[in-house]
């Protein structure tokens, strides 16, 4: 079962597997989050899951609980 993962403002979509890296579906779909430390700790990696729920994509996968997901990404200027 593929998940069809949609990034924000762009309105990007892409085909991704469960547990796939956010990073690299964003990669894959040309999409850029920005990232510090890789390990979740810096938080520049911040993105919104279906207005819900905020994660560090560089410490976590595509959720296998839903046939697509909606991604907005926060830009920080200090970043």
């Amino acid at each position: 079962m593929s998940v069809k993962v949609r990034f924000l403002p762009d309105n990007t979509t892409v085909e991704a597997q469960p547990g796939e890296p956010f990073l690299e579906v964003a990669a894959r779909a040309g999409v850029t989050i920005p990232t510090g430390c890789l390990m979740g700790s810096c938080h520049a990696c911040e993105v919104e899951i279906d207005g819900k729920e905020t994660i560090c994509a560089c410490i976590s996968g595509i959720p296998g609980d839903r046939a697509e997901i909606t991604v907005d990404l926060f830009v920080d200027p200090t970043w």
